[in-house]
């Protein structure tokens, strides 16, 4: 019930401040679910990364499936193989912000997130590819 109502508030606030302004092609945002996960132990990590997500201000500049400020979650995923240096890359620009990859916005930092949690976030980020 809690992944329910989570996935819903998620879907609302991506529906609400969903758009693009550049003319790209657009998704459609409300659909927010990872895709299927192999084990409950991976379900649960997403759940977990969701909440972080969630509580954070990562929504902010990031969608699922569309480009806002910063690119789509869908798109980070297609370019990055979900590989250990992959995860720790990423991480590390979870937590210490970083730019030139994806255009001349920078993303700031976010020290406050524990490089586990970084790393559980990536993972459900990048279990997004096939979205």
């Amino acid at each position: 019930m809690k992944k329910i109502l989570l996935m819903a508030g998620i879907s609302t606030l991506i529906f609400a401040c969903g758009g693009s302004s550049d003319g790209e092609k657009k998704t459609n945002s409300a659909t927010t679910e990872a895709a299927p996960a192999e084990t409950p132990a991976a379900d649960a990590a997403n759940d977990k990364a969701i909440e972080l997500i969630a509580g954070s201000d990562c929504l902010t500049c990031h969608k699922v499936n569309e480009k806002v400020i910063g690119p789509s979650y869908v798109d980070v995923a297609k370019k990055y193989e979900a590989t250990d240096a992959n995860i720790k890359l990423l991480a590390d620009k979870i937590i210490n912000g970083g730019s030139g990859v994806w255009g001349e916005v920078a993303m700031a930092g976010h020290p406050q997130i524990s490089e586990d949690d970084a790393q559980a976030i990536v993972k459900y980020i990048l279990s997004l590819k096939n979205q």
